[in-house]
């Protein structure tokens, strides 16, 4: 090991040590931890929070990152693993991030963080805005600040926040990109307007959130979860955190008259869970361990959830399970009615219940709110109209509540402005990487002979495998010899619902 590298590793030993504990708390926070221990539980994650920082931002690491950044730059470090000189090209990029932002804000904003998903929770159940708005004020103008101090000449604040989430994706590729999606979608869902709704009202039957529970474990183990290395637990909003490759934790939530709601969340957290149970040993517990980017993760959660989990061939050799769990609700549903009926379209309120066509115009609306955020300084107090008003231009739906509307999802109360748009790429890449696997194997012949590890080995292997080395678009050409291609989602999306409402 290089000298260097090896003086660094107590640094980051700590860093990652106090890293994962801040996790295990915000876990807690969102499953088991009671409502009362939220204040003095964010107090202590500030000081962590602040100690990870000090772990890493201090001058001896600063040498050491900037000596070994310039021998890698000049070919001079071969001694260096290809993991480790990943490990100080991230480094590199975390010093450019976190050196512009004083110690103290950044405690202080990692305090707020670990409150808000509690201040938003409440303010959700009781659809109150005005709840949630003074936390959600301060948390723009926090991450307002911190996209200042390190935006470059040219850049906007916005576009500083987005590569944050997807390396080398800005406004204008992703301008061209929703725009493309909207030139496609929109048409495409008023021809199915003129068609009849299918069938669907078994799937809002009463299901006993026991036995949900109980086929969702299934599912999740079905599709690849190892229960040996991952736990389920519930929350308000599903999440995956992980602590590292040995444990890795989802949730889930469960309505007693929604059954698809919990199938399919389990499914998409599983496959976000299955992503970091591949991160190698080597690379876990490492500033290079864990997904490349938020729209790589999501296009694994949405592969498993769209791709592999509402085809028919996926089902066929499961679907006599869900009938056995749910006899009385589904004895008379022939397994071609339940494929129609979760594979149906319909403009909605609600992101996390969107068909697959529908789903990138809830991300869109998002990604237009952002945006007015930070590039005009939107007035916070006018934001759930502005919601509303999107909704209805691209929907055709409009919000009554809060709950329904602005309140619906957690990312803000977390700070996470700049993620929503790496749903959309996210669905982009999974389709792309679809587009290659049929090219490779009987994609639909595995699903129906149970055999799934076969399509999570080749995603280990093309995506997993690699950790934050590389970023989405390296990893895309490695695997289907293009960067990000949108037309593969395109197309995907207009050959599927074509076939499903004969169009």
């Amino acid at each position: 090991m290089n000298n260097d590298f090896y003086a660094l590793k107590p640094y980051l030993d700590k860093a990652e040590a106090i890293d994962t504990s801040i996790r295990l708390f915000e876990w807690d926070t969102e499953t088991l931890a009671p409502k009362g221990a939220v204040e003095q539980t964010a107090k202590i994650v500030g000081v962590l929070a602040g100690e990870a920082y000090n772990a890493i931002m201090n001058d001896e690491v600063k040498t050491i990152v900037y000596k070994l950044s310039e021998e890698i730059k000049a070919g001079k470090a071969d001694n260096l693993t290809d993991v480790e000189k990943g490990i100080i090209k991230q480094l590199k990029k975390n010093y450019e991030i976190l050196e512009k932002i004083p110690s103290e804000e950044y405690q202080a904003y990692s305090e707020l963080q670990a409150m808000g998903g509690s201040i938003w929770g409440e303010a959700k159940n009781a659809d109150d805005f005005g709840k949630f708005m003074p936390t959600l004020k301060s948390l723009i103008e926090y991450n307002r600040k911190f996209a200042g101090y390190r935006v470059k000449e040219g850049q906007k604040p916005y576009d500083v926040l987005l590569n944050d989430f997807e390396e080398g994706f800005n406004q204008e590729i992703l301008d061209k990109f929703f725009g493309r999606l909207k030139e496609v979608i929109v048409p495409l869902l008023r021809r199915i307007r003129e068609k009849p709704q299918v069938e669907f009202d078994f799937i809002f039957k009463n299901y006993p959130v026991d036995k949900q529970k109980e086929f969702c474990k299934f599912v999740a183990e079905y599709i690849g979860f190892d229960m040996e290395r991952g736990v389920i637990a519930e929350s308000e909003h599903p999440f995956t955190n992980n602590l590292h490759n040995k444990d890795v934790r989802i949730t889930n939530h469960f309505y007693e008259n929604n059954l698809e709601s919990a199938i399919f969340s389990i499914i998409h957290e599983a496959g976000h869970g299955i992503y970091e149970m591949n991160i190698p040993d080597e690379l876990t517990q490492t500033p290079v361990g864990g997904g490349s980017s938020m729209g790589l993760h999501e296009s694994q959660s949405r592969f498993c959830e769209n791709i592999i989990g509402r085809s028919k061939a996926f089902w066929e050799p499961i679907y006599g399970r869900l009938v056995e769990t749910f006899p009385e609700q589904l004895r008379d549903v022939e397994l071609d009615k339940f494929i129609t009926a979760i594979n149906r379209t319909e403009a909605g309120l609600i992101r996390t219940e969107a068909d697959e066509l529908t789903y990138s115009l809830h991300v869109l609306v998002r990604y237009e709110v952002e945006k007015k955020i930070f590039n005009e300084n939107y007035p916070v107090e006018k934001l759930p109209e502005l919601w509303n008003d999107l909704y209805e231009e691209y929907l055709g739906v409009r919000p009554t509540s809060y709950k329904d509307g602005i309140l619906q999802d957690v990312h803000w109360a977390s700070g996470s402005f700049g993620y929503f748009s790496s749903y959309a790429l996210g669905n982009a890449i999974g389709a792309q990487l679809y587009h290659q696997m049929k090219k490779e194997m009987d994609f639909d012949d595995l699903l129906r002979k149970g055999e799934i590890s076969r399509i999570i080995d080749w995603l280990k292997d093309k995506v997993h495998k690699y950790g934050r080395l590389k970023n989405t678009n390296e990893i895309l050409l490695l695997a289907t010899g293009e960067e990000l291609n949108a037309d593969y989602y395109v197309e995907y999306l207009t050959e599927k619902f074509t076939r499903e409402y004969g169009l």
